[in-house]
């Protein structure tokens, strides 16, 4: 259990866990959808899928765990910006890997996690190559929903670093410290 002076190993763990390869995850997306770099789609996905799994635990831990306390006295304001960008990041790290099932499942390219095949891809009849969505309605809005999550979640792990690095090098406390486990 976290304490206000350490968090605990499955906080930390959980934390740059998701952080991490939810970073890699937005990285290889922007560079995937603007370089059509087709052959990283199946690791993408395969990735995505199970980041879900870990946030999820995230997620459980948090409920059980409760919010660690903060390591100083900050403003109320502060206190407000910091709960937000907390839940935005909680929200948004769920709902990225959800809304991309759904725009690779509706749209007919399915996914899995490495080979082991969750939903399927519908090919065309007669022509292999294309695949025919099962809800062109739910494939679009998985598609923007996917999209604008991806952008929103970003803007909200840009505000965090900034956070942290304000902690650690502006009000010189213990919040980055605590994360990295010192």
């Amino acid at each position: 259990m976290d304490k206000a002076g350490k968090l605990s190993k499955i906080t930390i763990s959980l934390h740059w866990i998701t952080g991490i390869v939810i970073m890699a995850l937005c990285a290889v997306g922007l560079y995937m959808t603007r370089a059509e770099a087709w052959a990283l789609y199946p690791v993408h996905k395969s990735v995505g899928v199970l980041v879900l799994f870990v946030a999820l635990l995230r997620v459980f831990w948090r409920i059980k765990n409760g919010w660690p306390a903060a390591a100083a006295d900050y403003t109320q304001l502060e206190q407000r910006l910091a709960k937000i960008i907390k839940w935005v990041l909680i929200i948004a790290t769920l709902a990225l890997p959800m809304t991309g099932m759904l725009f690779s499942g509706a749209s007919g390219h399915g996914f899995g996690i490495f080979g082991l095949v969750i939903v399927p891809a519908q090919h065309m009849p007669g022509n292999p190559d294309q695949v025919l969505a099962y809800s062109e309605f739910w494939a679009e809005a998985g598609e923007a929903l996917h999209q604008a999550t991806a952008y929103i979640l970003i803007a909200a792990i840009i505000l965090h670093l900034a956070g942290a690095f304000k902690h650690h090098f502006i009000d010189k406390d213990a919040t980055l410290k605590r994360m990295l486990g010192k």
